[in-house]
C-alpha cells in the first residue's frame, strides 16, 4: 500500500502529538486539507495567516506543547512572518507548514510563489524544504525536534505541491523520533559552587529572572532556591509569571517601565543572578550603570546570550531547571549559612523604596486604565490568562495584574508586535477552554487582527477582550509629548470604529463603559458571558505609563510620575 505526501504528513503530525493545528487553506495546500478532512486533528480556521502563527504561538505559551500552524504558498506564507519573528524573539516552539509551488518551478516566478525559505531563514531557528517525498517524515520530526530542544524557537518546512501529492510505500513513511533531542546542558558544578559561595558572601543580592524560567519549566525549582537564600526576585517582561506577583520577596519587573523599587534594587546591589534573561536594551538602561555595584552570575541555556550584551564574573551555560536543581541540592549537601541579619537590613531597605514609589495612579472623574486592570486582577482572583497587545496597554498588564503562575502572561516581548493579543488569545483558549482567557488591547492595536474576532465567534471561544479606548497610539503619544514637544504626529487614531456595533456585528457581545463606576458590571458582565466579549473602556486620553527610565539613561534615574519631569 502507497500513502501520499499529504498522507504521512498528517501521519507523522500525529505521531508527534499534535492535536491542534491553525491554518488557512489555498492552492498548494489543498491536498493536506484534504487529509485534515478525514483526520481527527482540530484545525481552527483563522482569517487571516498572521492570525494563525500568533494563535499557534498562543497555544504554544500555554500548554508548553509546539504550536503549529499551516498555509498556502506565496502571500499565504509571507503572511506568518510577523508572527515567525514574534515567536523567534521570544524563544517559542513553532512547526509553521508552507505550501510551496511544485519543485520543477521553483525560482521560475510562478503563481503565488516566494522564497519563504530566505524571507524567513533570519528569523527562524532552522528552515527545510522538502524536495522529495522519501525526506518528508524525517524533515517534519526533525522539524519539531529542533522547535523544542535547547533554546526553543519557530521552525519552517516548505512543502512543494509535487512532494505532497507524491505516493511511496507505506512502510517506508514515518520516521523515527530525531535522538538529539536533549534533556538539559549539565552546567559547570565548580561554576555552580562559586555562585553559591558568592551569594552567602553577599550582603544585597539580588535575582533577575527572564524568559527561560518559564520555558525550561524551572519556576518550581526557582520558588525552592528563593526560600533558601532569601533573595529578593525582578523580573524581565517575559519572566512574569515565573515567580509569584504576590510572594514579599517579589520586585515586580525591572527595566524602562519596571518599578522603581525594582530597578533601584538592581542599581544598588552587590549581586545579580539572572536566570534565562540575555540583557535586552528595555532591562538595562545605559549599560555602563547597569548593575554597576555588583558582581553578575548568568545561568542561561543559549552560549550565545552569555556576554552579549553584558559581560559577567561567572557565566554558567544550563538551562534555567537543571542548573536550580543542582543549586538546590548543592545547598542541601554543603549547609550553607545565609546571613539573615544582613539579608533583613537589604529586605528593610527594598521595603523603603518600594514605600516611597509603589505602582499607583490618581483617580478621577474620567476612567484610569490601571483601574481597569486591578479591577479585572480582582474579579478574576489572578487565576485569568492574560495576552496583550503593545503599547501602553502591555505595560499596565504587566504593573497592576499579578501573576502568580507561569504561562499565564502572553506578551510579545522582544518584537513588539501589535496585533498579537487576540489571535494569541484564541490560541491559548484552545489550549485551556475551561479558563477565562482575556486580551488586554488598546485601541489602536486591537484592529491590527480583529477579524479573528470571527474566528473566536466560529468556534465559540469565550475570549475576553478589554479595550483601553483612549483616541491614541498611546504609547507613540507619549513619547511625543515628553520629547518632542507634544507634536502629535500621527498619533491621533481618527475614525475608530464603534466597538460595541462591531462585536455585534461578528456575533460577539459588545460592551461599553465611560465612567469609572461602570468599570466593575461592565467586567463582570463581560467575563460572565458565553460568548466572546468586546469591553470598550474609554479612558483617560493622556493617561501616561509610570515610572519610567529614559531611553539611554541609567535605572537609577528611574522617573517615579510626571511632576519629575517638569
Amino acid at each position: 500500500m502507497k500513502l501520499t505526501g499529504a498522507q504521512i504528513l498528517i501521519k507523522t503530525l500525529k505521531a508527534e502529538g499534535v492535536d491542534t493545528i491553525f491554518g488557512y487553506p489555498g492552492g498548494s495546500v489543498l491536498d493536506i486539507y484534504d487529509e485534515l478532512y478525514r483526520s481527527d486533528i482540530n484545525h481552527i480556521l483563522v482569517r487571516h495567516e498572521q492570525g494563525a502563527a500568533h494563535a499557534a504561538d498562543g497555544y504554544a505559551r500555554t500548554s508548553g506543547k509546539v504550536g503549529v500552524c499551516l498555509v498556502t504558498s506565496g502571500p499565504g506564507a509571507t503572511n506568518t512572518v510577523t508572527g515567525i519573528a514574534t515567536a523567534y524573539a521570544d524563544s517559542i516552539p513553532m512547526v509553521i507548514l508552507t505550501g510551496q509551488v511544485p519543485t520543477p518551478f521553483i525560482g521560475s516566478d510562478a503563481f503565488q510563489e516566494a522564497d519563504i525559505m530566505g524571507i524567513t531563514r533570519p528569523c527562524t531557528k532552522h528552515n527545510f524544504l522538502v524536495r522529495k517525498i522519501e525526506d518528508l517524515s524525517k524533515t517534519i520530526r526533525e522539524a519539531f525536534s529542533i522547535a523544542r530542544s535547547g533554546r526553543p524557537g519557530p521552525v519552517l518546512v516548505d512543502l512543494p505541491k509535487d512532494v505532497i501529492q507524491a505516493q511511496l510505500e507505506e512502510d517506508k513513511t514515518i520516521a523515527a523520533k530525531p535522538k538529539s533531542e536533549d534533556g538539559g546542558k549539565s552546567p559547570d558544578r565548580e561554576a555552580l559552587k562559586q555562585a553559591l559561595e558568592m551569594i552567602v558572601k553577599s550582603k544585597k543580592p539580588v535575582i533577575l529572572t527572564g524568559g527561560g524560567i518559564i520555558l525550561g519549566n524551572a519556576s518550581e525549582d526557582l520558588q525552592k532556591f528563593v526560600k533558601k537564600v532569601k533573595v529578593p526576585v525582578a523580573s524581565t517582561l517575559m519572566g512574569i509569571g515565573g515567580f509569584p506577583g504576590t510572594d514579599p520577596l517579589w520586585l515586580g519587573m525591572t527595566g524602562m517601565h519596571g518599578t522603581y523599587y525594582a530597578n533601584m534594587a538592581i542599581s544598588n546591589c552587590d549581586l545579580l543572578i539572572t536566570l534565562g534573561t540575555r540583557f535586552s536594551d528595555r532591562i538595562t538602561g545605559k549599560i555602563a550603570n547597569f548593575a554597576s555595584k555588583a558582581n553578575l552570575i548568568q545561568i542561561d541555556i543559549d552560549a550565545a546570550s552569555i556576554n552579549k550584551n553584558v559581560l559577567v564574573d561567572i557565566p554558567i551555560e544550563s538551562d534555567c531547571k537543571t542548573a536550580l536543581v543542582h543549586l538546590n541540592k548543592l545547598l542541601d549537601e554543603n549547609g550553607f549559612a545565609i546571613p539573615g541579619e544582613e539579608r533583613e537590613k537589604w529586605i528593610d531597605q527594598l521595603g523603603q523604596w518600594k514605600a516611597h514609589a509603589p505602582l499607583s495612579y490618581c483617580n478621577s472623574e474620567k476612567i484610569k486604565p490601571q483601574c481597569v486592570i486591578e479591577t479585572l486582577y480582582n474579579l478574576t482572583e489572578g487565576e485569568a490568562i492574560i495576552t496583550t497587545e503593545v503599547g501602553q496597554n502591555q505595560m499596565w498588564a504587566a504593573q497592576f495584574y499579578h501573576f502568580d503562575h507561569p504561562n499565564t502572561f502572553l506578551s510579545p516581548g522582544g518584537l513588539g508586535t501589535m496585533g498579537y493579543g487576540l489571535p494569541a488569545a484564541i490560541g491559548a483558549q484552545i489550549a485551556f477552554p475551561e479558563k477565562t482567557v482575556v486580551d488586554i488591547a488598546g485601541d489602536g492595536s486591537i484592529q491590527m487582527n480583529i477579524q479573528e474576532l470571527a474566528t473566536a465567534v466560529n468556534y465559540k471561544l469565550p475570549v475576553k477582550i478589554v479595550i483601553l479606548y483612549n483616541g491614541y497610539l498611546g504609547m507613540l503619544r507619549k513619547w511625543q509629548e515628553l520629547f518632542y514637544g507634544k507634536r502629535y504626529s500621527h498619533s491621533y487614531i481618527r475614525n475608530s470604529p464603534d466597538f460595541v456595533k462591531l462585536a455585534e456585528a461578528y456575533g460577539a457581545l459588545g460592551l461599553r463603559a465611560t465612567r469609572p463606576e461602570e468599570i466593575e458590571p461592565t467586567l463582570k458582565k463581560g467575563l460572565e458571558s458565553p460568548l466572546p466579549a468586546v469591553m470598550d473602556f474609554h479612558v483617560e486620553p493622556e493617561e501616561n505609563v509610570f515610572p519610567m527610565v529614559k531611553p539611554g539613561t541609567p535605572l537609577v534615574e528611574t522617573i517615579i510620575n510626571s511632576e519629575e519631569l517638569r
